[in-house]
């Protein structure tokens, strides 16, 4: 019986392996490796026969706590597959976060937005290891355009679920809150024309646009957003390719560019403090482009040393070279007590560089020109200069003004007009980021038809809500250059590859820009450069957070260069007045005031 049992044993594994295609396969391994003779050839044969096997699968996702570059609360996913019949882990991500909360808020609105963002990111591993760990489970993480679609239909039910609770939760406080109506006593007549005479004393000149609601965020948003990075990294991984070279071939429907563009650097060197005792408000942070005729790194290391130069110069104001205001009054409050200079010389701010305050724009510029020329460098030849203005958290509502310095205000029209004149007296300045609030189209299309031939306007605040952007093929932002682009909650890979592929067909350059609140993860550059973003904006040369996205893309640079697929990248501003114009370009030797 034993003997007979074995027998059946055999028939049946020989049936088992002849059904799989064992012995054919085995046949052609070994006829295959044979002339090779390799080493280790029970390796070798275990690579050949690996192509044979059935592609990897979710079986797991991890959701975990974790603090940012800032030391907030953030979310990590975690992603395991099952590989040749075994559990692997492949790859994890870390959300940077996003806070709209502007410098000046309030101590409770701050401690409100810490609650809650911790309740956010709470909810956020929840979601992971609950749901979509259930319904992400036995799904290729190569099939990014599906996991995406499952992710957009649970935070759509989500939405929707959230929107019937709120609905009930109102009829329940009106109900309770429903009394008979007594009548109110009124208010004495003289009282209400007051009023409405104050009312006319304070209507601005011009009336503004009012703001747009913020988009609320969904608690737990940031899992959608984790979820969809960390299936495009397990992609990559399982494919054996570098995460750009998996976004690419994802953008570019599986066709691989024969030549990728690096995104050129927008390095943050100062960033400008609103606070007193300086005045300048207009400018949030000061931002230097190296041309495009350097390579990545030559680039980096003439920022470190204008860095280098421009601390050495705060450190010492007394020393400072540079041509003196006219004003006498102006010229003895630059020289006497050193007003205007900045005073945290040595703090690095979140953004990875030095927190300064000055009393105007030109101190600033003026500042910048002389560390430069005292390096031998020009600004506007060797390297250019980007500003953000971040001209929305500047609007005094009740006057319908930005204020630009402490108690200088400006209408947006006004606003415009500085703009031009900035630009034609500093023309090394090539781009501008959110000059305007978003609300003022106007003003915006004013702009860009005067002066996008020759720097870039671009939007950063009107690009923050991914969902809003779109609207029918079409981008809805003002009138601009291009956007930034951020990586933030809902936020998925199948999103940002289908808006650079709108701004792409548009004209409108891409900006890749991290938030506010950093992680250590460097997902961000494999994503700007697959995207084929024009620009990065990854904050200063400092904190290791934003350090190690520039590591990240030397390392890249320096593998296209060694495989010859490293594209030579240019300048190119659109005339908007007149559309049927070829772009202008700057070219390697000229200056942009030199192209027009």
């Amino acid at each position: 019986m034993e003997a007979g049992g074995r027998r059946e044993r055999r028939r049946e594994a020989a049936e088992y392996y002849r059904g799989q295609r064992v012995p054919e396969r085995m046949e052609e391994a070994l006829n295959a490796l044979f002339p090779l003779r390799p080493g280790d050839l029970y390796g070798e044969l275990a690579n050949y026969l690996s192509k044979y096997s059935k592609a990897p699968v979710i079986c797991k996702l991890v959701g975990r706590k974790v603090l940012d570059g800032v030391g907030q609360p953030t979310l990590e996913v975690e992603i395991y597959c099952t590989v040749k019949n075994y559990e692997k882990r492949i790859c994890s991500t870390i959300m940077s976060c996003h806070s709209q909360i502007p410098e000046n808020a309030l101590p409770e609105t701050i401690e409100a937005d810490e609650k809650e963002r911790n309740d956010s990111v709470n909810t956020a591993v929840e979601w992971v290891n609950e749901s979509l760990n259930t319904m992400l489970r036995d799904l290729e993480p190569t099939d990014q355009c599906q996991a995406d679609k499952m992710l957009g239909e649970y935070f759509t039910n989500k939405v929707v679920e959230k929107k019937k609770i709120q609905k009930q939760e109102e009829e329940a406080e009106a109900t309770l809150a429903f009394t008979p109506p007594t009548p109110s006593p009124a208010s004495p007549p003289g009282k209400k024309k007051a009023a409405k005479a104050g009312k006319k004393l304070s209507v601005a000149e011009r009336p503004i646009p009012p703001a747009e609601s913020a988009e609320p965020v969904l608690c737990g948003s940031l899992a959608i957003g984790g979820t969809s990075l960390a299936i495009a990294k397990a992609g990559a991984t399982i494919s054996h390719i570098p995460l750009y070279s998996h976004i690419a071939l994802l953008k570019h429907d599986q066709e691989s560019p024969e030549e990728i563009t690096l995104p050129l650097p927008m390095v943050t060197l100062l960033n400008c403090e609103k606070i007193s005792p300086s005045k300048l408000k207009l400018v949030k942070e000061v931002m230097l482009i190296p041309p495009v005729q350097l390579s990545l790194k030559q680039g980096i290391e003439r920022v470190l040393h204008i860095q280098k130069e421009m601390t050495r110069l705060l450190e010492s104001p007394g020393k400072m070279p540079g041509p003196q205001p006219a004003d006498s009054k102006k010229g003895r409050a630059q020289n006497s007590g050193k007003k205007g200079l900045p005073q945290f010389l040595k703090r690095i701010s979140q953004l990875g560089c030095l927190a300064t305050g000055y009393d105007d724009v030109e101190q600033l510029l003026l500042i910048m020109q002389t560390a430069c020329s005292n390096i031998g460098l020009e600004l506007g030849t060797d390297v250019y200069l980007a500003i953000n203005c971040a001209a929305h958290e500047l609007m005094d509502y009740d006057k319908g003004k930005y204020e630009i310095l402490t108690g200088t205000f400006k209408s947006p029209d006004e606003m415009v007009a500085m703009y031009g004149e900035l630009i034609d007296k500093f023309p090394f300045i090539i781009a501008l980021i959110d000059p305007l609030r978003k609300e003022d189209r106007e003003q915006w299309s004013k702009l860009c038809c005067a002066f996008g031939c020759k720097c870039y306007l671009i939007a950063e605040d009107a690009a923050t809500c991914i969902s809003k952007l779109k609207i029918d093929q079409n981008i809805n932002t003002p009138m601009c250059s291009g956007v930034v682009l951020k990586y933030i909650n809902q936020t998925k890979v199948s999103d940002l590859i289908e808006l650079t592929g709108i701004l792409d067909g548009q004209r409108h350059i891409t900006i890749l820009g991290s938030p506010d609140g950093e992680s250590s993860d460097d997902s961000l550059v494999d994503l700007a450069v697959g995207l084929g973003a024009r620009f990065i904006k990854l904050g200063g040369l400092s904190r290791g957070e934003r350090v190690t996205k520039y590591n990240r893309l030397l390392a890249i640079e320096e593998e296209l260069a060694k495989n010859r697929s490293l594209r030579e990248t240019k300048l190119e501003f659109v005339a908007f007045a007149e559309e049927s114009q070829p772009e202008n370009q700057l070219s390697d030797e000229l200056p942009p005031q030199e192209q027009d």
